[in-house]
């Protein structure tokens, strides 16, 4: 049979085990695993962190290390067993037949050699083309993934493109051997919301191109839906539930399935009135996992003697289109049952104003050339004539891409850098000049930061107790050590951490547990302002509901005031009072979460809108993707910032966009905009986000 006439499944996988080998035993990582790609068709892999996607990702590539081993079952690739294969005949297939996109795109890039070199290898190797076409196959796939400028492009080195421009390099890489099955592992999870959008877009459109089957694995449900004709969940190294996008998303029938969707903020979700819900428990270690189902310990409809008693295997679900799941009860439980009500809570009252920063400077003097700092200087304009208040048990969020100014600001509110101009006045006191280490201990106490990624800002040689007793220490607080041992116990009550974490160290505690020590840490001083710069985005969306409600419920008991820094809209529309939209050190809008979420919308907004990924199929969005990379804060566009990606800068009469900044243009009480559209343009905007009526 020759692959070229081949019309059966490209990718058939049936009851696979994988697993890891250490000197004292095995450890099983995937287990009975079993799922089909069609030719043409997307298949997303779905699950948390450690649930065995990447390894069976792997294992399809035949490339487990030394100590990962296939223990069980088939991969076959267009009818052939590739555990059968010899390593020549592997070769032959990888790269060419099946092509593989990682998460960094630099790990696949050489430094070393320019971006055409890298792509014409491709073909010459596995083809036997000449040079002349493999140049042209590479500057035609270079346009393939809407990248400016193709042939300056294939003259530069890796460094010296985006991240986004690396991304896309990547995919062009992978296409142009014009592989069968394209593996793509969470391949935009480092990328901005806008970059990620345009990633996808182009995903979707080489897949019909080219008729490419992929196998598409992410954590993101909502990035999942958009790419994916199937999806594959999995936990704890099964599949629990697959089937067609529509049926697992509008009919799910496994409980991780609906547990997942209830943890993740779709629209509608609100803080007070409906919290999200936290999967409860914690993931299980592949050596600790319980008998039979291995969700059951932290599912709502265990039964003992039923859930418990032996290995479950899937399940056919009739009438569906191959919808199968991995669960003894799902012809028993309402699956249209409303959510437990968890209790609603009352809304805090927002108080005062706390933090009030009035057209905040921040510049960077930098070489022109890093390597030589002699010769002329450039200004980056990281903060450019930042004004806003921020009040007592208010959220304010920040919102824009890589680059946009959030984390300078965050460091100038702390400290950590000071401003080069205007004021900040926190506690009736300008701090605007004043370095963290020449700011008295009141002000350094309540003023804190919870990190994005909880692995950093632990030391890891050092127990939990003893990180949180040492912020108390420095903060003066507690007249003895047995005081400061009771208030860290207290502190690990308020975070819901058992009292024994304080003699763990970090290396014990899962990502989720390491995030809620930070948090405890940042609340050792009673602090006033909570600067979060993304605090849940280093963690699996289970996780993300509990530590989010968890800031929420802290702050309805302290009432802190969050400025809660990320790129994610979604979580950004259910916590958040207010809104901030930064683009390239300017706010461009700001207004409470119900404004900016509705039109009229400064076009950045409207496109960051038209890029978040939602998990859910009665939401349609207005398709707006991004041209253009982010221009350089050290050489930024002249008049607005937005001007060189803004679709409506066509209906600004006079080049008035390329000569002006903006002017700040109040829209209705609270809701300002930095824009040149006409008043009556504006009004012209429609919603981006649609939910269809129920």
């Amino acid at each position: 049979m020759t692959t070229d006439t081949y019309d059966g499944p490209i990718l058939e996988i049936e009851n696979l085990s994988i697993s890891f080998f250490t000197r004292l035993f095995e450890i099983p990582a995937v287990m009975d695993f079993s799922t089909k790609v069609m030719p043409g068709e997307a298949m997303g892999l779905v699950g948390e962190s450690g649930c065995g996607k990447s390894t069976v990702a792997l294992g399809v590539m035949q490339d487990l290390g030394v100590n990962g081993r296939i223990v069980g079952g088939t991969i076959k690739f267009k009818g052939q067993n590739l555990n059968e294969m010899s390593p020549q005949q592997l070769a032959r297939i990888r790269g060419k037949e099946i092509a593989m996109i990682y998460q960094e795109p630099m790990a696949s890039l050489n430094p070393a050699m320019k971006i055409g070199k890298q792509l014409m290898e491709v073909p010459m190797i596995h083809e036997g083309v000449s040079e002349r076409e493999a140049w042209q196959r590479a500057l035609e796939v270079v346009t393939d993934v809407r990248l400016p400028d193709p042939e300056r492009i294939l003259d530069a080195y890796p460094h010296q493109l985006s991240g986004g421009q690396q991304q896309r390099i990547v995919i062009a890489l992978a296409l142009m051997a014009n592989p069968s099955l394209l593996i793509l592992d969470e391949p935009t999870t480092a990328l901005d919301v806008t970059v990620e959008a345009a990633v996808v877009e182009i995903v979707k459109d080489l897949g019909k191109k080219y008729g490419t089957s992929m196998l598409f694995i992410s954590h993101n449900l909502g990035l999942i839906l958009e790419t994916c004709d199937r999806i594959c969940v999995m936990y704890s190294g099964e599949a629990v539930e697959t089937g067609s996008i529509a049926d697992v998303f509008d009919k799910m029938r496994h409980p991780y399935t609906q547990a997942l969707f209830r943890s993740i903020p779709l629209p509608g979700a609100d803080k007070n009135s409906r919290p999200l819900v936290a999967i409860p428990g914690n993931f299980p270690l592949p050596n600790e996992r319980p008998r039979g189902c291995n969700f059951g310990p932290r599912c709502d409809y265990f039964e003992s003697g039923l859930c418990d008693e032996s290995d479950i295997r899937m399940d056919t679900i009739a009438g569906d289109d191959r919808h199968e799941s991995r669960c003894l009860r799902f012809r028993d439980i309402d699956w249209d049952a409303p959510i437990r009500a968890a209790i609603e809570v009352e809304k805090a009252e927002i108080g005062d104003i706390v933090l009030k920063v009035d057209n905040l400077k921040k510049y960077y003097e930098v070489a022109a050339s890093a390597l030589f700092s002699h010769g002329e200087k450039k200004v980056v304009k990281a903060n450019e004539t930042l004004s806003f208040v921020a009040r007592e048990a208010e959220t304010l969020a920040i919102v824009g891409e890589s680059g946009c100014g959030k984390s300078t600001l965050a460091k100038v509110l702390m400290g950590l850098e000071t401003a080069t101009d205007g004021q900040i006045i926190l506690n009736n006191k300008g701090v605007e000049s004043t370095p963290i280490q020449e700011r008295d201990t009141a002000t350094v106490s309540s003023v804190q930061m919870v990190f994005q990624n909880p692995f950093d800002t632990l030391n890891p040689s050092m127990t939990v107790g003893r990180q949180i007793m040492r912020a108390l220490e420095v903060f003066g607080i507690g007249k003895s050590e047995s005081a400061r041992r009771q208030r860290m116990l207290e502190l690990l009550d308020l975070v819901k951490l058992p009292r024994d974490f304080a003699d763990r160290m970090p290396r014990q505690l899962s990502g989720g547990q390491k995030q809620r020590v930070g948090i405890a840490r940042a609340f050792a001083g009673d602090a006033k302002i909570v600067v979060a710069d993304e605090p849940v985005s280093a963690l699996d969306v289970s996780v993300q509901a509990a530590v989010t409600d968890l800031l929420m419920e802290i702050q309805r008991e302290k009432k802190t005031t969050l400025l809660f820094i990320s790129h994610d809209l979604s979580i950004v529309r259910y916590l958040s009072d207010r809104v901030m939209v930064m683009y390239l050190g300017h706010v461009v809008e700001i207004g409470s979460t119900d404004q900016v979420f509705s039109p009229p919308y400064h076009p950045y907004t409207e496109a960051l809108l038209s890029a978040v990924p939602i998990a859910d199929t009665s939401v349609t969005k207005e398709h707006i993707v991004l041209e253009g990379e982010i221009p350089s804060a050290m050489d930024p566009p002249p008049g607005c910032p937005f001007q060189t990606r803004c679709r409506w800068k066509k209906d600004v009469p006079g080049g008035l966009c390329d000569r002006e900044v903006p002017p700040i243009k109040k829209i209705a009480d609270g809701h300002h905009i930095k824009c040149h559209l006409s008043d009556e343009k504006l009004a012209q905007m429609v919603p981006v986000i649609k939910i269809a009526a129920e």
